[in-house]
């Protein structure tokens, strides 16, 4: 259910790129849409330097670093939300700014110039973005299907006694998607010639940072990233120390206390402001059609519906204070399996009309934007037999990469094969799935990269996680087949789950990073190894970080029975609910949630319809977005909406009153804001650990803000 940021004015079409598409004019200096199109590689630039290593221990040094950066963001922003923020554009900006005047500064020979020295060029900027895509990937599982995991009690109390497990784990999903992406490449980026919105811009900023006169210009971003980033990682820690002054303000709460007693229910259904960098800068990012149809989903979800439930004794709240009328109706998890029908909480019964709607949006709009691409194929593409072969650089051939710089077919195909070894006997051995379960698990993830690289590609939305709950219908029916207990069961589920959207999730990055190196023409085998590289330091990486924010704060894997908790992980409470409920003898979803989950799931599939056929395409930016919507019914924490939608209608007067101030400046002051707040929110946990992060009653925030989060003991 996750959903990646992406800076939502990248989305050129793939047959007609345009320069007001990606608004480079001042950003990119030279290179517009109108003298390039992203279906083929960049115009060699006849002033560019010769670059003899691209593959360098700097690159990927400083390209692991940075994509551990943006890792650690995204556990923090996928815990709160269930968003991640993508690391190209970071990767690349910062990249540049920290190389180029290392490479000037230090000598070419010598040791240390082996090391750190030397000429600086695209292509080794591209392997530097290569490494922190791949190191930055994989938070994923960790704000998913892993913590329902510990919700469901599956594995021990706390993560860092399942330390191997949990390596085990990442390491499955990650190598075996870096390795089958590679036949994905030429289908979809030279054969289809997908666009990957956020990649090119990727490949159009490196392009334009080493151009002649970018460097001002790289100067100016990395900046006025910098500055952003520090400002918003020192307001983020000091939050802590002073809540209700300068980062919650509980408007509703004020006014109970003030004497307006009927006010107290804005308090109650999550109305307040948060001020929160992260989701402002995501605002600017996603754009107005995903901010203001996720802000349309939390006012239909706690505006309307929730209040209504309440009122006509359809769902039901939590009293959490003796002394003021405080009511929390954030449940999701009850002893009594009955309840879960008979007495729900609202955010329960919204929980299966947002993934119901989740569900069908991704999967028509998936299906009728690829049924005529996957009739297209040849029979030739799909015979294993022709990737064997010996072949020669044909002179007709689209893709002029020379074939000494294209990966080997040897190199994924032994690696596929000791990577499915490997997560047959992880699987095996550590979750009891046998041989055919874990291959079943491995197919479904090498399926599902399909329905997220084309979605990627053309949207530059990557839905694998929502599409891999149909994993979960799956591995429930052999659950049920095999009359496993209800653990096991559950097990069984959601260890499927983290391969199949862990594996699918990892492919369609590193085939957005691949069509980044395609573009500036860049070597494939070495952005391959810089891939590797990247993905051995996330799978250690997420690992870790996840350790820290579920020792921080324990209701993330325990929540109380209010439901209050300081990460609110959606995406942990959607594969918990589908675990439960296709692991139950009866299906436990309110039959009022289940019609009206049915009612809206055929409306958005309807408005997919719709506007594939019949709705011209300059409407289509009107055109409400269903999975948005459906985040808001899922995420209780109405605040992500309102500063999303505040942060993108901030954009839209900037680039309004101050188009090239836009263009230069919008990226990097947006990274620099959720990139801040998510490192300052690992600082955070950090300081909880030790005792010292400024937790404590504060007069102006209701009781329920104070809620104990350690684990139950059972």
């Amino acid at each position: 259910m996750s959903v990646e940021i992406t800076p939502a004015r990248l989305n050129p079409s793939s047959s007609s790129p345009t320069k007001e598409s990606f608004m480079v004019k001042d950003e990119m200096v030279e290179v517009t849409f109108e003298e390039t199109d992203v279906s083929h590689p960049f115009p060699v630039d006849p002033n560019e330097i010769e670059e003899t290593h691209q593959l360098t221990f700097r690159a990927v040094f400083v390209g692991c670093v940075l994509g551990a950066v943006v890792g650690a963001s995204n556990i923090y922003l996928g815990l709160k939300t269930g968003f991640t923020f993508g690391p190209q554009l970071f990767g690349a900006i910062f990249g540049f700014a920290i190389l180029k005047p290392l490479s000037r500064i230090l000598p070419e020979s010598g040791l240390l110039g082996k090391f750190l020295g030397g000429p600086f060029g695209p292509k080794e900027n591209c392997t530097v973005q290569s490494a922190a895509t791949a190191s930055g990937g994989l938070g994923i599982l960790f704000v998913s299907a892993i913590p329902a995991m510990y919700r469901l009690g599956l594995l021990s109390q706390f993560p860092q006694q399942d330390v191997g497990k949990l390596i085990a784990l990442a390491a499955s999903a990650g190598f075996f998607g870096v390795f089958f992406v590679i036949p994905l490449r030429r289908y979809y980026i030279v054969h289809q010639k997908l666009t990957f919105p956020t990649p090119a811009a990727t490949a159009y900023t490196i392009r334009s940072l080493h151009s002649n006169i970018g460097a001002i210009a790289a100067r100016k971003k990395s900046l006025s990233l910098l500055y952003t980033f520090v400002t918003t990682f020192v307001y983020k820690v000091m939050t802590n120390y002073a809540p209700a002054i300068i980062f919650d303000w509980h408007i509703g709460w004020t006014l109970y206390r003030l004497g307006f007693t009927s006010i107290i229910s804005l308090e109650n259904y999550g109305w307040y402001i948060e001020f929160t960098p992260a989701f402002f800068g995501a605002g600017m990012l996603s754009g107005n059609n995903a901010s203001w149809s996720f802000f349309l989903g939390s006012v239909l979800a706690w505006g309307v519906i929730a209040p209504s439930l309440v009122k006509n004794g359809l769902a039901f709240g939590v009293e959490i204070s003796d002394e003021y009328p405080l009511m929390s109706y954030q449940a999701l998890s009850f002893k009594d399996p009955s309840l879960y029908t008979s007495h729900p909480s609202p955010r329960y019964w919204l929980l299966w009309p947002g993934v119901m709607v989740m569900l069908l949006y991704s999967f028509s709009d998936i299906i009728l934007t690829a049924l005529p691409l996957m009739t297209s194929m040849s029979r030739d593409t799909l015979n294993p037999k022709s990737w064997f072969r010996p072949k020669e650089l044909d002179p007709e051939d689209e893709d002029q990469t020379p074939m000494e710089h294209r990966i080997p077919t040897l190199w994924w195909t032994v690696g596929l094969a000791l990577s499915t070894i490997m997560c047959c006997a992880i699987l095996a051995t550590l979750f009891n799935m046998n041989v055919g379960e874990a291959i079943l698990a491995l197919i479904l993830g090498f399926f599902f990269s399909f329905i997220g690289v084309q979605s990627a590609g053309q949207t530059d939305v990557n839905p694998v996680t929502t599409v891999a709950k149909a994993s979960q219908l799956i591995f429930g029916g052999i659950g049920k087949g095999a009359h496993l207990a209800l653990n096991p069961s559950q097990m069984l589920n959601l260890s499927a789950g983290v391969i199949a959207a862990g594996s699918a999730a990892q492919a369609c990055d590193m085939t957005g990073d691949l069509k980044t190196g395609y573009l500036l023409r860049a070597k494939p085998r070495n952005q391959f190894v810089a891939q590797l590289c990247g993905a051995v330091v996330a799978i250690f990486l997420t690992t870790g970080l996840f350790i820290l924010f579920s020792k921080a704060t324990p209701c993330i894997m325990y929540p109380p029975a209010s439901g209050q908790c300081k990460y609110g992980a959606p995406s942990v409470a959607a594969w918990v609910a589908v675990a439960v409920a296709v692991s139950a003898p009866k299906l436990p979803i309110p039959a009022s949630s289940g019609y009206t989950a049915i009612a809206l799931g055929v409306a958005s599939v309807i408005t997919v319809i719709a506007k594939h056929y019949w709705i011209p395409k300059r409407y289509h930016c009107y055109i409400p977005n269903w999975n948005a919507i459906g985040l808001g019914f899922v995420v209780p924490q109405v605040f992500y909406s309102i500063a999303m939608v505040f942060g993108c209608t901030f954009n839209t007067i900037w680039q309004r009153r101050n188009p090239a101030g836009f263009d230069m400046y919008m990226f990097a002051v947006a990274a620099g804001l959720v990139a801040g707040e998510g490192l300052g929110g690992v600082f955070q946990a950090l300081l909880a650990i030790i005792g010292v992060d400024g937790s404590s009653k504060n007069p102006f925030v209701p009781t329920c803000a104070h809620e104990s989060n350690k684990p139950p003991l059972i």
